[in-house]
């Protein structure tokens, strides 16, 4: 039975969980080839070498499964047009630390994602063990963040007398008059969106730092202000309950300004970021019970889906967005015969 499975053809769920990853982890195999090149914490460096190792292997197995449907292998990024050894390092290692801490958050979500989306037994098996790495990727980077006392906790609550039921509808207001305090599943997706939003505004700051194209620098600074707003946003949220908010980064760009990736391998790597934000947004949205904070969720989704569409259109221009599969166009293949 499951070597019929096997012998399914991938279905475009399949695929499209494939070709993303091997998008998302070229682009990681550079930023952490740069990353351990340049690394004086070896502690840091062990995790960063874990995790280059975890990319590489994955890299490869998607290259078998696409080869057996007879798919093209992505181009992705590579070390070869994309890195710049001789730069010294834009970021302290950490920053470096944080931020691949919240990629393998993301990683986390997205592998979660591909088990419950793929059909073939290969498949599954295949996204099930990419989650069992993650995690134990997770549990180095975090075991590393508190020994060294960088780990930026979600904010503490105190434990309630005995449970409750919500008895009247003033529990979901928040335009008028008095609101009542955040939940502990509203802070916990204020904190964790933020946590995202301070790691790509650090991202912007150092890549508008070293990028050539003026463009680009431009599109960089604009979503540094836009984040930068966001952060606020969500960070007065939780100073209204005495809340605190996650560390900020910004400090550990250094003054670099040779670039250490290419434009193209930046800008994807941003637009990325903000495409899953909308999601992320999203998610902070649906467990919001709040009226004005789902609102806000709202404004927020919409801001950063209007930034990712403007970078969409600067990666076409300038020919750097690489185009998933396609489904065939049955008008087109009619019209040639």
């Amino acid at each position: 039975m499951e070597n019929i499975s096997n012998n399914l053809s991938l279905t475009s769920s399949e695929i499209a969980n494939l070709w993303s990853q091997y998008i998302n982890d070229s682009l990681s195999i550079c930023i952490l080839y740069h990353s351990i090149n340049k690394a004086h914490d070896e502690d840091i460096k062990d995790v960063l070498e874990f995790a280059l190792k975890i990319a590489e292997n994955h890299i490869n197995k998607i290259k078998n499964f696409l080869k057996q449907e007879n798919y093209p292998i992505p181009k992705g990024f590579t070390k070869e047009e994309d890195v710049n050894l001789n730069s010294p390092p834009l970021f302290t290692d950490t920053f470096i630390l944080v931020y691949i801490h919240v990629m393998t958050l993301l990683g986390l979500t997205g592998y979660a994602g591909a088990v419950g989306t793929s059909t073939r037994k290969d498949q599954i098996a295949y996204f099930i063990q990419c989650n069992k790495e993650t995690m134990e990727l997770y549990e180095r980077t975090l075991d590393v963040l508190l020994n060294k006392g960088i780990y930026s906790r979600p904010p503490r609550i105190n434990a309630p007398n005995q449970i409750d039921f919500v008895d009247h509808q003033r529990y979901l207001s928040g335009w008028f008059g008095k609101k009542r305090p955040l939940n502990a599943i509203e802070i916990s997706g204020i904190s964790f969106n933020m946590l995202k939003i301070i790691v790509k505004v650090v991202l912007e700051i150092g890549f508008g730092q070293v990028c050539q194209s003026k463009e680009v620098r431009k599109y960089f600074q604009k979503g540094k202000d836009i984040c930068e707003k966001q952060f606020n946003t969500l960070s007065s949220t939780l100073t209204k309950d005495e809340l605190a908010s996650p560390a900020s980064w910004v400090s550990e760009v250094t003054s670099s300004t040779i670039p250490p990736y290419s434009d193209k391998l930046m800008l994807n790597h941003i637009v990325i970021l903000v495409s899953s934000a909308v999601g992320y947004f999203g998610a902070g949205l649906a467990v919001s019970q709040r009226r004005d904070l789902a609102l806000e969720y709202t404004r927020l989704m919409a801001e950063v889906g209007l930034y990712a569409d403007d970078g969409a259109e600067l990666l076409i221009s300038n020919g750097w967005m690489e185009q998933p599969p396609l489904a065939s166009d049955r008008e087109n293949l009619a019209n040639h015969k």
